[in-house]
C-alpha cells in the first residue's frame, strides 16, 4: 500500500501508540486525519508533526454514534485511503471485581467502535482503487491471559473481525491487516501492571517500535503481524497445546492474583 500523499485516518492518535504512528505515517509523506478523546494531548501530537500533514482533527469518543459520524464524514471528505483502528483501553483485574459498566465501557471501545467505524467507511473504500483497514489488537488477542478477561474477549473478538472481515474483500481491493503488539510502554498501563509485567519477566517495546513495524506492514500489505518472537511462538504454542499454555501460566498465576486484587486500577482510554 503506498502511503505517500495517501490519507490515513488514526484513532486513538493522543495515546502513545496512535502517537507514534501519527509520527511515523507523516514521515512516510502521508496524509492525516486524526482523532482522540483528549483535546489537549491531540493538539501536541498535531504540533509535533510537520506542517501541513493533518488534514483535520476529530476530537470525541468512537462509541458514541455522533462522534463516530463526525469522524466518518471527514474521512469521505478527504478520500480516506487507509484506516488505523488504534483507539481502545485496558482494565487489569480479576473478572469478580469488574463492574456492568466496566465490561460494557471495554467491549464498547476495543470492539464494537472499531466494527463500526469500520462499517461506515467501508462504502467509501471499495470504491478506491487501493485501501486497508489496519487493526491493532493485542498478543492477547490469541492467548487469555488471568486478569485480562475483559481486555481479551473484546481482542479476540477483534483478530476474529479482521480475518474474517478479510477474507469478506478478498474480491475487492480492500486489505485488512491485524497487527498485535506485544506489552508497549504506554500510559494505558498502570502502575500494577508494570509491575507485574516486570515480576514476570515479560518484555515491552517502545510505542515507536511498534508504529515502525506497523508503517512497514502496511507498506508491504501484510496480512497478520504479530510483534515479538516469544509472542508469536507461544500464539502457535496456545492453538496446538493449549494444555501447556495453561500450565506455564498456572505457575504464574499467584503472582498475578496478588498485583491483580492489591494494585487494579482502570487504565485510560486512548
Amino acid at each position: 500500500m503506498q502511503l505517500e500523499g495517501s490519507t490515513v485516518v488514526v484513532t486513538g492518535a493522543s495515546g502513545g501508540i496512535g502517537r507514534a504512528l501519527a509520527g511515523e505515517l507523516a514521515s512516510a509523506g502521508a496524509r492525516l486525519i486524526l482523532a482522540g478523546r483528549d483535546a489537549g494531548r491531540l493538539g501536541a501530537v498535531v504540533d509535533e508533526l510537520p506542517d501541513g500533514c493533518v488534514r483535520e482533527t476529530c476530537i470525541g469518543d468512537l462509541t458514541d454514534v455522533a462522534d463516530r459520524d463526525r469522524l466518518a464524514a471527514a474521512a469521505r471528505r478527504h478520500d480516506c485511503a487507509v484506516l488505523v483502528n488504534v483507539c481502545g483501553g485496558n482494565r487489569f483485574g480479576l473478572l469478580d471485581h469488574q463492574s456492568d459498566a466496566d465490561v460494557d465501557a471495554l467491549l464498547a471501545v476495543n470492539l464494537a467502535a472499531p466494527i463500526q467505524l469500520t462499517r461506515a467507511l467501508l462504502d467509501h473504500l471499495r470504491r478506491r482503487p487501493s485501501a486497508m483497514v489496519v487493526n491493532v489488537g493485542s498478543a492477547y488477542g490469541a492467548i487469555g491471559f488471568p486478569g485480562y478477561a475483559i481486555y481479551c474477549a473484546s481482542k479476540f473478538g477483534l483478530r476474529g473481525f479482521s480475518e474474517a472481515l478479510g477474507r469478506e474483500l478478498a474480491d475487492t481491493a480492500v486489505r485488512v491487516l491485524h497487527v498485535a503488539p506485544r506489552a508497549t510502554r504506554t500510559s494505558m498501563n498502570s502502575d500494577a501492571v508494570n509491575a507485574m509485567n516486570q515480576a514476570l519477566g515479560n518484555a515491552a517495546d517502545d510505542p515507536e517500535q511498534v508504529a515502525r513495524r506497523i508503517v512497514a506492514a502496511i507498506r508491504a500489505d501484510e496480512r497478520r503481524v504479530v510483534i515479538g518472537w516469544p509472542e508469536r511462538f507461544f500464539a502457535r504454542l496456545n492453538q496446538a497445546l493449549p494444555g501447556v499454555v495453561d500450565r506455564a501460566l498456572g505457575q504464574q498465576l499467584r503472582t498475578v492474583k496478588r498485583f491483580a486484587t492489591t494494585h487494579a486500577q482502570e487504565e485510560p482510554l486512548s
